[in-house]
């Protein structure tokens, strides 16, 4: 059978390179992480945390951005604090909200991380247009 619901061969095909295009990169991303002395989790968190808009990172946005249940995110958040990766601070317009800021250590970590990341986006941004471009 060569086509269900609309779908055809080359449908599965290109999901399926689609994916392990994605899959390569996560890959490529956890081990960059790793050898920098970071999870995979604490890395995403860390890129949250210093591209959260207006520098207004809070648990809460850590856990949408990660996909995190809100405990999960604290956790994440204290054990980054615990490594002086990050600082918690209360807001200057609202002191019921704690916003997350990258310590200087942190922000040295995650700028490495970044250009190494830009580069193999770079690279691979051929391909993935046009793996995109095979969606229609």
């Amino acid at each position: 059978m060569t086509e269900h619901k609309g779908l055809e061969d080359r449908d599965y095909a290109a999901l399926a390179d689609f994916r392990a295009a994605l899959r390569a990169f996560l890959a490529f991303s956890e081990a960059r992480a790793n050898e920098v002395g970071l999870s995979p989790q604490q890395h995403q968190a860390l890129l949250a945390i210093r591209g959260a808009p207006g520098a207004q990172a809070t648990i809460g946005y850590v856990a949408e951005r990660l996909i995190l249940k809100p405990h999960s995110a604290s956790e994440l958040v204290s054990r980054l604090e615990a490594l002086d990766l990050i600082v918690r601070r209360a807001s200057d317009t609202d002191r019921r909200k704690t916003l997350l800021a990258l310590t200087d250590r942190a922000g040295l970590l995650l700028q490495k991380l970044s250009t190494i990341h830009r580069e193999e986006i770079r690279r691979l941004k051929p391909l993935l247009l046009e793996l995109l471009g095979r969606f229609g």
